[in-house]
Formats: structure tokens, C-alpha cells, sequence
């Protein structure tokens, strides 16, 4: 009798960043349950920008193929790394076929846009519509090269046509002013002179429509059209 040599299994690396033990257990759960006939999984995690950048930069670390990422998490300022969006962008610096999926319990549509312009992720989950069944569905549609966006995002998507859309300085900006910073201090964080800043200050309270606010008004400002968390 012919004993058929058992199919070989294809190994993915996976790496979930989350400042939720559960959370990230939750998606464990999920992974090891996907298809195990046919797939391998090997699943790092971090907690949050600092122990994420450390994974992803270090040489001897996996090369990741699918990374599980949750906007909002403690940053990591040393390296300008403020959110997952920021930890997307550093994973496709490093590992340019890797396949994003970004999860978020943001529902404000001017933020997701630009991190749909800014990192382009293959699966974009509002957490709020997320199951167990729809955490798989998101992993399988991804894992087969497909683009995955949970229904609130496309509901989203297609009722809204305009944006405000900052850049990096004007987001660390916003940050630092956020945090309590002293707009003379931001300089020592965000490598532009002062004058710079404050002009671009001025401009984020115009676009804003915080003209005559203070600081506080334009953090909450930017804050409720999810430019900052």
C-alpha cells in the first residue's frame, strides 16, 4: 500500500499590534482557526508603536506577510511613530509586500480617508462592526490578495465627496499641542523653525474654522474631524 506524503503546509507570518491583551488574543483566535489544513501560521505581537518598531526594524526579526494593526496606540515619539497608521507606513518600508489590516474604532470619514490615501491597506474594519465571522472573512479576503472594507467604510465611502487632508508636520503639530506642548517648544520635536509653526498653525485654525480659539479649540477641533486621536 502507497502512503501519500502529507501535503505541505504554506507558513505566513503574522504580526497583530494592539494596546489590548484581548484583543490581540481575540485575533489569535481567529487566525489559528482559518483554514489550519493548508496554513502555518507564525503570529508576533506588540502592544504598542515602541515594542511594534522594534519588531519590525529589527534584521533577525520574520518578514511579515499579513500585519494586523489598530489606528489608535501609545506612540512612540523617539522615532515620530504616533499611530498605526505610522506603523504601516514604517512595515511597507521594510516589508513592501506585506498586507495591511487596519482595524479602528474611529468612525470619523476625513481621518479614514487619508489613511486610505496615505497607506492604501488591504482590509480597513470599523470595530464596531466586527464578529468573529467577519474578523475570518476580512482574513480570508485578504490572504487571497483581495481588498476587504468593512460595510460602515464603504456606507461612508460612497455618502461623503470632500476632505481635509493635513500633512506629517501639521499632524505633529496638532499632536504636540495636543499633549500640552508650548508652541515655543514644538521646534525641539517637529525639525522646522518656529515661525513655520506658528504660521502653520495659523493656516490648521483657518482650515479649521477656529479662527478666533485658542489652542484647545483647534486640538478639538482637529480631534472631531479625526485628524488627531
Amino acid at each position: 500500500m502507497t502512503i501519500e506524503p502529507a501535503a505541505t503546509k504554506l507558513k505566513k507570518n503574522i504580526l497583530i499590534v494592539d494596546d489590548h491583551p484581548f484583543i490581540i488574543q481575540g485575533y489569535k483566535n481567529a487566525i489559528t482557526r482559518y483554514n489550519p489544513e493548508n496554513y502555518d501560521f507564525v503570529i508576533s505581537e506588540a502592544k504598542d508603536c515602541q515594542s511594534a518598531f522594534t519588531l519590525i526594524t529589527n534584521t533577525d526579526s520574520l518578514v511579515f506577510d499579513i500585519a494586523f494593526l489598530d489606528i489608535s496606540m501609545p506612540s512612540y515619539e523617539e522615532k515620530g511613530l504616533y499611530s498605526g497608521e505610522d506603523l504601516a507606513k514604517l512595515i511597507l518600508q521594510y516589508m513592501p509586500n506585506c498586507k495591511i489590516i487596519m482595524l479602528t474604532m474611529f468612525t470619523e470619514f476625513l481621518k479614514l480617508k487619508t489613511l486610505i490615501n496615505n497607506v492604501k491597506p488591504r482590509g480597513l474594519v470599523i470595530k464596531n462592526d466586527l464578529t468573529f465571522d467577519e474578523l475570518l472573512n476580512t482574513f480570508d479576503k485578504v490572504i487571497n490578495d483581495q481588498t476587504y472594507y468593512s460595510k460602515s467604510i464603504l456606507e461612508m465611502l460612497g455618502s461623503h465627496d470632500n476632505s481635509i487632508e493635513i500633512d506629517l508636520f501639521d499632524k505633529q503639530i496638532l499632536f504636540h499641542l495636543s499633549k500640552g506642548t508650548k508652541i515655543q517648544d514644538i521646534p525641539q520635536f517637529v525639525p522646522i523653525s518656529l515661525n513655520a509653526i506658528e504660521s502653520r498653525k495659523a493656516n490648521l485654525k483657518e482650515l479649521l474654522e477656529v479662527v478666533e480659539g485658542d489652542d484647545t479649540d483647534l486640538v478639538k477641533a482637529a480631534k472631531n474631524k479625526g485628524l488627531i486621536f
